[in-house]
């Protein structure tokens, strides 16, 4: 079997994973927001498959997760959202895992999950839902100071999971 056909198939097995981990354990933290456990597969694929693949995890994770759950409400901007927490996520990782430090690289790893989950839910999926629900930019945002820290708390705990989980995934590809 080919490197790219594993890839494929690791990564659908990675947005299935998103969907189920986000359907089966919610864990409620605010008002009308819970952990999205998903965010874990996505992390681990960002920093072990690679940095599309991971994308595509969250992207097509959240699709998925919509079409089950409550159609496409609230879907456009979670997936753009998440292909920018990706792309952040994917790119630095490839620079994380040659730092000696593990000190180090968890505080890099929690300055990149940072920014991207701000570009991704606080920008990204605020205008989104600004624009589908023509409300003003700023009330958008407001709403998903929720979502932005409960995904952020996600991404910095996936971070041990990355490393272990690696050495895993890399000797199948």
């Amino acid at each position: 079997m080919s490197v790219r056909l594993k890839r494929i198939i690791y990564t659908a097995v990675g947005i299935a994973l998103f969907t189920v981990l986000t359907l089966c354990l919610q864990v409620p933290v605010f008002q009308n927001y819970y952990l999205c456990l998903g965010y874990i597969a996505m992390a681990v694929y960002c920093y072990s498959v690679g940095t599309v693949s991971g994308m595509a995890v969250g992207c097509f994770g959240v699709v998925l997760y919509c079409l089950l759950t409550n159609g496409l409400r609230g879907m456009p901007g979670w997936a753009l959202g998440n292909l920018a927490i990706g792309a952040g996520m994917g790119l630095i990782s490839k620079w994380i895992k040659r730092i000696d430090r593990k000190a180090v690289r968890f505080w890099l790893w929690t300055f990149v999950a940072a920014l991207s989950t701000a570009a991704g839910i606080l920008v990204i999926k605020s205008l989104v839902d600004s624009i589908i629900r023509s409300q003003p930019f700023i009330a958008r945002v407001a709403m998903n100071i929720y979502a932005f820290v409960a995904d952020l708390v996600v991404l910095v705990i996936s971070f041990p999971v990355c490393e272990k989980l690696d050495e895993l995934i890399s000797k199948k590809l």
